[in-house]
C-alpha cells in the first residue's frame, strides 16, 4: 500500500503570517520544523495503520521547505519545482492507493488563515463549475480521475470544514482555529503530532484505488484584483476574459484543468510589478 502525502505550509502547526512560509526569512527557518513534524506525523501514522510505502510531495512556495533529514527514514521525498501535477505529483503512475492534504488552506476570497489558491495575492476567487474552489478541491478532482481517494486533511479548522465538500470521508485534523487571515489559536506541535499520527493511522482503512471518475468537462473561472492581470492570463490558449478582472476556460479533464491552472497562474504572477500589484 502506496500513499502519497501532498505537503502545502500555510496550514501547518504554527504558522499564522506570511514571514512564516516565505523562504529565506528567520521565521520560516523556524516554522519549517514544525512544518516537517505534522508531515512525519503524518508519515508515522500511515505506517501504523498498515501502510508499506508513503511518498510526500513538497507542494508549497520553492517546493523546497521540509527537513529531509528529520523525516523517518522509511519514507521518499519529492522535492523541487517544475512537476507536471505540482501539489499531487506523482499520482499519475497508477500505484497510489491514497492521498492526503496535509497543511492545507482555505481558498482565495474565503475566511482562513493565510487563505488563498496558487497565487498568496492577485487571485480574489476560484470556481470549479460554478463552485469556489480551493487548493484542497482543485487537488481533489486530480485524485479522482486517478482513481485515489483523499483520505486525510489537515490544517485550520475551516479547512476542514472546506474539506467536508470534497472529502467527506477523509480523517481530518485542525491544528489551529481561524480567527483572522494572519491570526490563529494555535495548538502546540506535541499535541499536532500525536493527533495527526492517530488520524493517519485510523485513515489507512480508506485507502484503495477505485474506478477512476471522468467528471469533465471543467470550466475554471478566476478573479483577480487587478484588470492588467485578467488581460496577461489571456496569453494562455484556450483562456478568455470573462468579465471585468475575470477569466475563464474549459477543459475536457482535470488533468488538462489544473495544467492549464499552473500555466495561467505562472503567467499572471510574472505580471505583478512589485507594490502596485
Amino acid at each position: 500500500m502506496k500513499i502519497l502525502v501532498s505537503a502545502d505550509m500555510e496550514g501547518a502547526t504554527g504558522v499564522t503570517w506570511p514571514a512564516d512560509v516565505l523562504p529565506g526569512t528567520p521565521q520560516w527557518e523556524r516554522c519549517r520544523s514544525l512544518f516537517t513534524s505534522d508531515v512525519n506525523a503524518a508519515a508515522l501514522g500511515f505506517y501504523d495503520g498498515g501502510a508499506d510505502e508513503v511518498l510526500i510531495n513538497e507542494a508549497h512556495w520553492s517546493m523546497r521547505n521540509l527537513l529531509l533529514e528529520r523525516l523517518d527514514d522509511r519514507v521518499q521525498m519529492l522535492t523541487g519545482k517544475h512537476k507536471s501535477l505540482s501539489m499531487v505529483e506523482g499520482i499519475q503512475h497508477g500505484d497510489v492507493d491514497a492521498v492526503a492534504f496535509v497543511g492545507y488552506h482555505t481558498g482565495a476570497g474565503t475566511e482562513g488563515v493565510l487563505a488563498h489558491t496558487y497565487l498568496a495575492n492577485s487571485i480574489t476567487g476560484v470556481w470549479l463549475n460554478g463552485a469556489r474552489a480551493s487548493e484542497g478541491l482543485l487537488n481533489a478532482h486530480v485524485a479522482a480521475e486517478y482513481g485515489v481517494p483523499v483520505v486525510l486533511v489537515t490544517g485550520d479548522d475551516l479547512t476542514c470544514v472546506d474539506a467536508e465538500g470534497y472529502a467527506p470521508d477523509a480523517a481530518k485534523v485542525a491544528v489551529k482555529d481561524y480567527v483572522s487571515r494572519y491570526a490563529a489559536v494555535c495548538r502546540t506541535p506535541a499535541r499536532t503530532a500525536a493527533d495527526i499520527r492517530a488520524a493517519a493511522a485510523q485513515a489507512v482503512s480508506l485507502a484503495g484505488r477505485y474506478t477512476p471518475v471522468e467528471g469533465g468537462p471543467f470550466t475554471v473561472e478566476l478573479e483577480f484584483d487587478a484588470e492588467h492581470l485578467a488581460a496577461a492570463a489571456t496569453v494562455v490558449p484556450g483562456v478568455a476574459a470573462g468579465g471585468e478582472r475575470r477569466v475563464s476556460y474549459t477543459s475536457a479533464t482535470m488533468y488538462e484543468g489544473i495544467r492549464t491552472f499552473k500555466a495561467v497562474t505562472t503567467i499572471v504572477s510574472s505580471a505583478v510589478e512589485e507594490q502596485y500589484g
